[in-house]
């Protein structure tokens, strides 16, 4: 008998993994960052890293969700 792969798990898992890189890099940059030497204000930088980090996330869990409901069908 051969076992399905189960995407359902791999999309959790990545977004997972995309949740914590953003975390990661957000406190990587406030440790470097300087008001002095920036002119962007620090939420700023966390605006991006959402941008970067967090949709791609959610979009990955929204795709798990629908193959859950997909294969249950």
């Amino acid at each position: 008998m051969k076992k399905k792969f189960n995407f359902t798990n791999l999309f959790n898992i990545l977004s997972t993994i995309l949740v914590v890189c953003f975390l990661v890099k957000t406190i990587i940059d406030y440790t470097q960052y300087s008001s002095i030497t920036n002119s962007a204000p620090f939420y700023a930088w966390i605006l991006v890293n959402a941008l970067y980090f967090i949709v791609p996330s959610i979009v990955l869990f929204i795709v798990g969700i629908a193959f859950k409901n997909r294969t249950n069908n």
